[in-house]
């Protein structure tokens, strides 16, 4: 990917993330201060948040919005993952301790003219055709040991479409690329 975040900056993003879920719970208002974010997080983009319980997938929500903040829209996912993925009931305030936080900021999408474009590992998918749509994070490909066309009919599922929707000429295929770190990462 064309841009990496210092530790000092995917740090605060996680903090953010971890507070933004929290708050949740304690009825308070997250509350940054414009004066505390690292200069270097002054862009916007799309991101993902993945929450992880006991290396189990707890929630995953995000958005490639290129109109907001990256800080404000990772607080807004962290949220979204916690509390309104629609495959797993809302997080429990017990379980915030047990969460390991993921997060993916992503580049602007490209789209596909080749599927010998698509680098397994470097590349996320986002498929549509109609009213379908399904986004897999680049990570997905790797830890499942995927080819390109596995990557792709598995992008096709998630968009609730036949696995070969991917080859009809109304199908819509884009790329784009994550950075993409967690708190294990981050532990001292």
């Amino acid at each position: 990917m064309g841009f990496k975040l210092s530790e000092n900056a995917c740090k605060f993003l996680v903090r953010t993330a971890r507070k933004a879920i929290g708050s949740k719970f304690d009825e308070n208002k997250l509350i940054t201060n414009k004066q505390d974010i690292p200069e270097e997080l002054d862009f916007n983009s799309g991101c993902f948040v993945t929450l992880h319980k006991n290396g189990k997938l707890r929630g995953c929500i995000g958005n490639f919005r290129e109109d907001k903040n990256i800080v404000e829209n990772v607080a807004e996912m962290a949220v979204q993952s916690a509390f309104n993925d629609m495959r797993f009931p809302p997080l429990t305030k017990d379980e915030l301790s047990h969460v390991e936080i993921e997060i993916s900021v992503l580049s602007p999408m490209v789209p596909v003219n080749s599927f010998d474009e698509i680098k397994i590992g470097r590349d996320g998918l986002y498929i549509s055709k109609g009213i379908f749509s399904g986004v897999l994070l680049p990570q997905v490909a790797s830890e499942y040991g995927w080819n390109v066309e596995e990557f792709l009919r598995n992008t096709c599922r998630k968009a609730g479409l036949p696995a070969d929707a991917y080859k009809a000429a109304d199908t819509k295929v884009y790329r784009f690329e994550a950075f993409v770190f967690s708190e294990q990462d981050l532990k001292e």
